[in-house]
């Protein structure tokens, strides 16, 4: 097997989530003022304080790249 192919088949890929993931700027624009909010002042950045805008990214995301992406 030659190791070509692989490296064909993985930039393909890679040459389509800009595609696929542009349907998710609401999602990431949200988490962003999330996080920027969070971070804001003096205040210091929590884990899970954004969790569910990141949830809902990380569904966009799978939802637009799908079972086949792997």
């Amino acid at each position: 097997m030659s190791g070509r192919g692989v490296w064909l088949r993985a930039r393909a890929r890679l040459r389509r989530f800009p595609a696929l993931l542009a349907g998710c700027g609401e999602q990431a624009a949200a988490y962003g003022r999330c996080v920027a909010a969070a971070a804001a002042g003096t205040a210091e950045l929590r884990r899970d304080a954004c969790l569910e805008e990141f949830r809902a990214l990380q569904d966009c995301f799978a939802r637009a790249v799908g079972p086949a992406a792997g």
